[in-house]
């Protein structure tokens, strides 16, 4: 065991020195001074007890003192590290506006970047601006032709709107509608194909970046394909529908004109039986005549002659039937 005493000794020993450099960055505080950068030794060591780390904090004072920024403070930088910024990338936005001549002061780069967005990418997207390629965009002219549309639009990224700031999915939606408009409103497809750059005039006439976080700076036509023959298509489904309802009254009609035929001949057939039941009452008018006298035997046998002359002459008017020969 008292061998072991000195090595437990040296182990507690770089214990205490690597909590002691831990808490205490003097080599951290001796770069800081080396660069310019004033900032005392108890302000790292409160760094450490705040959950702060002093390195990240240091390094950002560095950069920004190194390109002469003066509105970056020690406190400030603290609290957008602790508010869940990134303070690397704020520092470099505002290092890389400030070459570039961008108005961009501190407090709008951490709302930029508390915001969700990138602030260093929005930089520099200001100076290289960005090529968006829109999907293809179906229209139809005046005259039934469709034309399928590629558009490639160039933005700069406005750095005054980033906050609120609608985003990339606006544009595209703005620049989709307005093609779609330009090219309805052209006479005919072959308008639009000879002179494609009509509608980047006209679309970007329209002022689709207000309220986005982005400038269009050009709307180019990349590509234009002749699609389908929308207005024939239409007027054919037209004709179809109109033939299927011509078809349906037809049938109406016909259904209409069977049961006014049924209903013809029921009445016939009622009319009929009307008839007949008449004629039944004949013999029952003769037989009360002959009882009541007011008929007699010769007048019922001359009746009879009228009738079969009758009977006869019908025979002979029906088509086929010859009159009998006399002997």
């Amino acid at each position: 065991m008292a061998g072991l005493a000195p090595i437990f000794l040296i182990a507690a020993i770089i214990v205490v020195v690597f909590l002691f450099l831990y808490y205490v960055p003097i080599l951290l505080w001796f770069s800081a001074l080396v660069s310019g950068v004033r900032i005392s030794l108890i302000q790292l060591v409160l760094m450490r007890i705040r959950k702060v780390p002093p390195g990240v904090i240091v390094r950002a004072l560095i950069e920004a003192s190194k390109a002469g920024l003066p509105g970056v403070k020690r406190d400030e930088l603290e609290a957008h590290y602790l508010a869940g910024g990134h303070i690397e990338n704020v520092v470099h936005a505002l290092v890389s506006a400030a070459k570039a001549n961008i108005d961009l002061n501190f407090q709008m780069a951490t709302a930029i970047d508390l915001a969700g967005r990138d602030v260093f990418e929005a930089v520099q997207m200001s100076v290289n601006p960005k090529v968006i390629d829109t999907p293809p965009v179906a229209a139809v002219a005046k005259d039934g032709i469709q034309l399928i549309a590629k558009a490639r639009v160039t933005v700069r990224a406005n750095i005054k709107q980033l906050v609120g700031g609608a985003g990339e999915e606006t544009i595209l939606a703005r620049v989709g509608e307005g093609i779609v408009s330009s090219i309805g409103s052209s006479v005919s497809h072959k308008a639009v194909l000879e002179n494609p750059d009509s509608i980047s005039k006209l679309v970007l006439g329209k002022g689709l970046d207000a309220g986005t976080a982005f400038e269009i700076l050009s709307i180019d036509i990349a590509d234009i394909d002749i699609g389908k023959n929308i207005g024939a298509g239409l007027q054919m489904d037209q004709a179809e529908a109109d033939k299927n309802i011509a078809q349906a009254k037809a049938e109406e009609r016909r259904a209409m004109a069977v049961s006014l035929e049924q209903e013809m001949k029921a009445k016939a057939q009622e009319a009929r039986a009307k008839v007949i039941e008449a004629e039944a009452e004949v013999p029952k008018a003769l037989a009360e005549a002959f009882r009541s006298g007011n008929l007699g035997v010769m007048d019922y046998l001359k009746f009879k002659n009228i009738e079969a002359d009758t009977a006869m002459r019908d025979s002979i008017s029906k088509p086929g039937n010859k009159p009998p020969k006399k002997d």
